[in-house]
């Protein structure tokens, strides 16, 4: 049976983790726990599905985060390798919390459910680097499938 995992829940190896934990998680990639990163990261940890960047802005519109440090946070959560960012078939970009950092952990493909709107790590799904021309470099490669999950599918109709 394929291994796969939803994007929307913390993996094992990355728990549920207090508000200290969380500003440690930020200060360990060298950068400042600032109240906008320690409350994007917590919305990550207990999102039920993957955010676009329009979820989380109205989930913290209360905080007063502007739309543009929104934008700024997610991409360096990503680029800190603490949150992945896949690209929907609608064009917008969901965000979630990563599974692990390691290199591995990004060779894989997601699948996108049309249905529920979540998002799952697709583990057995190796996607591997193309050989490129001379002189080209990859800075990531993304494979996306999108259809219905097993739990829509399980739904009657």
């Amino acid at each position: 049976m394929p291994v796969y995992r939803s994007l929307s829940t913390p993996a094992p190896t990355a728990p549920q983790m207090p508000l200290e934990d969380v500003s440690a998680r930020i200060r360990a990639q060298g950068a400042r726990a600032t109240p906008a990163r320690i409350a994007v990261l917590r919305m990550l940890q207990t999102a039920s599905r993957a955010l676009s960047h329009a979820d989380v802005e109205h989930a913290l519109a209360d905080s007063g985060f502007d739309r543009v440090t929104l934008y700024r946070v997610l991409d360096w959560l990503v680029e800190s390798g603490l949150a992945h960012r896949v690209a929907d078939s609608d064009r917008v970009f969901r965000f979630s919390l990563a599974a692990s950092r390691s290199p591995e952990h990004a060779r894989h493909a997601h699948f996108r459910c049309d249905d529920c709107g979540r998002v799952f790590c697709l583990e057995d799904v190796r996607v591997s680097t193309p050989v490129l021309p001379a002189g080209f470099t990859s800075k990531a490669v993304q494979v996306s499938v999108s259809g219905a999950c097993a739990e829509c599918n399980a739904r009657p109709s």
